[in-house]
């Protein structure tokens, strides 16, 4: 085959067989057979160098323009063959979407129990018009004990309490902070009241048993205004206990304490009714009313504003609500401990839903 007329009957056939082709499998078939290694366009492309050279160059491009339009009609009915069937499958195949999503190896993730409570702690002070602030893991020995009107002599500013650096000539102490109340001091520095904040992170003290570890999570709560009182402390407590340990109620009782940055302090006590052990109590943290001093080192006027502050530890609500024995078990990277306590990737904590799912 190599005149004019071989041609063009060759690409009428070819193209007649592309429109025929039913299938995408058809077509495929009618491609290899054109335009294959062995397909008969490809056959006269390898017969060019046996032409002599006038007659070469156009019956190539004669070849090449059959090619062409064989490949374009091949890829416009790819096309609506691709479509037919796309609609062929819409009209047969249904999908039930009530079934439960299939999970597979995602379904084998765990959220850490510190994660979680520390996510529905921050839930439920989100509903409560608290707002999150953050500060870093070192600290300056000012903000972590001085301006919290915590003295000199303090038993917690000592070495076996506290993670101090090598101190650097001519520059301030730092150490690895004993508790978030830094972030409230900084957060009382940079904002005017009215202040609403919650502060949780990491913390650091030297001590290790069964329910102390030297990195440990807490949670602690600031408010400052011109007109907060220990009501709206207890009242934010008893709101905060009640939808945590998800109960209707909750017996509360404040103990007389001392902290150097709260006057009055408190220790708070819940009943153990909200985890079904009735008849004894449980002490979840601390509370009280900002001592005027540390106003005073944030640069607030204590005859015009006052306010609360109350912490505790996530790691110890965490064993409270779920039932974990031993705090050391949080950090000991068990997979066979966090698959028993550890929660769904999907059970994200709502209050409309459900904080532990």
């Amino acid at each position: 085959m190599s005149t004019i007329a071989d041609l063009s009957k060759l690409e009428s056939d070819l193209l007649g067989e592309v429109s025929a082709a039913g299938d995408l499998v058809a077509l495929d078939g009618v491609r290899v057979s054109a335009l294959g290694k062995k397909g008969r366009v490809s056959e006269l492309m390898s017969k060019l160098g046996a032409l002599p050279p006038e007659e070469r160059k156009s019956f190539g491009q004669a070849v090449n323009t059959v090619k062409q339009k064989v490949t374009e009609a091949l890829d416009a009915r790819k096309g609506i063959l691709e479509e037919a069937a796309l609609q062929a499958r819409l009209s047969t195949e249904r999908a039930d979407i009530t079934l439960p999503v299939r999970l597979g190896p995602q379904g084998e993730g765990r959220i850490h129990p510190v994660s979680q409570v520390m996510d529905e702690l921050i839930e439920i002070f989100a509903d409560l018009g608290f707002k999150v602030a953050e500060g870093p893991d070192i600290e300056t020995d000012e903000n972590n004990f001085d301006k919290l009107n915590i003295p000199a002599d303090h038993p917690a500013r000592q070495d076996h309490d506290t993670f101090y650096f090598a101190p650097k000539e001519g520059g301030e102490r730092m150490l690895l902070r004993t508790h978030t109340s830094p972030v409230q001091i900084r957060t009382m520095m940079r904002e005017k009241p009215p202040i609403r904040i919650i502060a949780p992170g990491r913390v650091y003290r030297c001590d290790s048993d069964q329910t102390h570890t030297p990195m440990f999570h807490q949670i602690e709560a600031l408010v400052i205004d011109e007109t907060t009182h220990m009501g709206h402390l207890k009242w934010t407590l008893e709101e905060m206990i009640k939808a945590f340990f998800e109960v209707d109620e909750v017996k509360m009782r404040f103990r007389a304490s001392h902290f150097p940055f709260t006057e009055p302090s408190m220790e708070i006590d819940i009943g153990a009714e909200a985890i079904g052990k009735p008849g004894k109590w449980l002490e979840i943290g601390g509370c009280g009313m900002v001592h005027p001093n540390v106003l005073k080192n944030c640069g607030l006027d204590p005859d015009k504003y006052q306010g609360f502050a109350f912490g505790m530890g996530i790691d110890r609500m965490a064993m409270l609500k779920y039932g974990i024995p031993d705090l050391r078990a949080f950090f000991s990277g068990d997979l066979r401990w966090l698959k028993h306590y550890g929660f769904s990737m999907l059970d994200v904590p709502t209050l409309g839903g459900g904080l532990s799912g």
